[in-house]
């Protein structure tokens, strides 16, 4: 079937974001939840709200783990876009040591070009401006994309597509190298996206993808992966289907810690030098995602009752903490951590607050709980007995930042993949 066929089915029921065939199956269903990086303002508290269903589907047909677009990126990636890379120091460490890796290993210099989609602030492609290559970002919020041009990385303000990829290539701009880490999964218009990145290769140029991996994110329990600004969740076979469609062959591919597991794969065109020598890991994983059954519906049917014990372990925590006097707040504003709050139902009276290195969220309230965000000296300044860490996959990041808990007796705590206090002097291995 063609990634572009319609099929025609019935109004309530959802098609899938690449091959168009009917949705009917649930991954999970984490209820109604706001955007989760709608930070509000004091004065937007008192205003309606909207929530979306947050319903995870997986396709038979292509087997691509979705969430129904319900808003335009258009109106989620907007000039006050809340979302800055450079806040994660581990976030930063990954970033260099992929500059490091890929101008070794396509031997990039001054006379190649570097561009990554969905660039933020400038976050990795300060690392190959560092080492005298070209870059240039393409990143749709204007003033995330400010911030990357002060750090002397060129940004153009732009949804990337089809349409931007032409408009780029009529300019005499391609790529040797067209990456994206984590902006994959925020496509609504998939076949868009990756029919503009094959437009935007030249001849034998490399593309390289990042983006979590969904045998780890049902694997691990990690359901607040899921969120209304992450419309996809791929596998390999998947994915490799994706970039198939648009006339790209996967030659290698990485497993990764971050995210609580992520891919990177490298594609390129078909025909090009790289296709010719693909390395085993392809082979390798796409036949060990087969044999755990990832094409079938079996795969993902015990994890919607795994969710719901992670919330009720949650719940009964809190509700138990509060009872015994205990006061617990958050550490960090992410849109996993909303995810989570607002399937759990968690609202202050169960969290104090939670706090946030990015000063554009402080000062303003999670979306659906209300719960505020301070800067991050106000643990310090409330002593409290437990810090919820919501961006689980950073935590040893922050276990560091917060090793002063433990003057007062306090003590950390991460709800995903289970409830689990942690024991402040040891790493549990969370990378970015």
């Amino acid at each position: 079937m063609s990634a572009d066929t319609p099929v025609e089915v019935g109004d309530d029921v959802p098609t899938c974001l690449f091959c168009r065939a009917p949705l009917w199956d649930t991954v999970v269903d984490l209820g109604k939840s706001p955007l989760c990086e709608t930070y509000l303002t004091p004065s937007q508290r008192n205003e309606m709200e909207p929530f979306y269903p947050l319903h995870a589907y997986v396709c038979r047909s292509c087997w691509l783990v979705q969430v129904e677009e319900y808003v335009a990126p258009e109106e989620i990636f907007s000039n006050e876009y809340p979302y800055f890379s450079s806040y994660s120091d581990s976030w930063l460490a990954h970033a260099k040591r992929y500059a490091d890796d890929m101008v070794d290993r396509f031997k990039l210099d001054a006379s190649s070009s570097v561009i990554e989609l969905g660039s933020n602030d400038g976050y990795l492609l300060q690392y190959f401006v560092q080492q005298g290559v070209p870059v240039l970002g393409v990143e749709p919020a204007a003033n995330v994309a400010e911030a990357a041009k002060a750090r002397g990385v060129p940004t153009e303000v732009a949804f990337f597509g089809r349409a931007t990829a032409q408009r780029l290539v009529d300019t005499g701009v391609q790529g040797d190298l067209v990456c994206g880490a984590n902006v994959l999964a925020q496509v609504a218009d998939i076949n868009d996206f990756v029919a503009g990145i094959a437009r935007l290769l030249s001849d034998d140029a490399v593309c390289t993808i990042e983006f979590p991996h969904v045998v780890r994110t049902v694997e691990g329990n990690q359901f607040d992966q899921f969120y209304h600004e992450h419309f996809s969740y791929f596998s390999l076979v998947a994915v490799e289907r994706v970039f198939a469609a648009h006339g790209m062959v996967l030659f290698d591919v990485e497993e990764l810690p971050t995210h609580g597991g992520s891919l990177r794969i490298y594609a390129c065109l078909e025909g090009a030098h790289h296709a010719k020598a693909p390395t085993p890991a392809v082979d390798g994983l796409r036949q060990r995602e087969q044999d755990l059954g990832v094409e079938t519906i079996s795969y993902y049917a015990d994890f919607a009752e795994r969710v719901k014990k992670a919330k009720r372990d949650l719940l009964r925590f809190l509700i138990d903490a509060r009872d015994d006097g205990a006061r617990v707040v958050g550490y960090g504003a992410p849109g996993k951590g909303n995810t989570l709050l607002n399937y759990c139902g968690i609202r202050t009276d169960l969290l104090d607050y939670t706090v946030d290195r990015n000063p554009v969220k402080q000062g303003r309230f999670l979306p659906g709980t209300h719960i505020p965000i301070h800067h991050p000296d106000r643990i310090a300044q409330t002593r409290p007995d437990y810090v919820l860490v919501m961006p689980w996959n950073l935590v040893d990041e922050i276990r560091h930042q917060l090793r002063y808990v433990r003057e007062w007796g306090g003590q950390l705590i991460v709800a995903v993949p289970k409830l689990q206090i942690l024991d402040n002097s040891e790493p549990v291995g969370g990378q970015a």
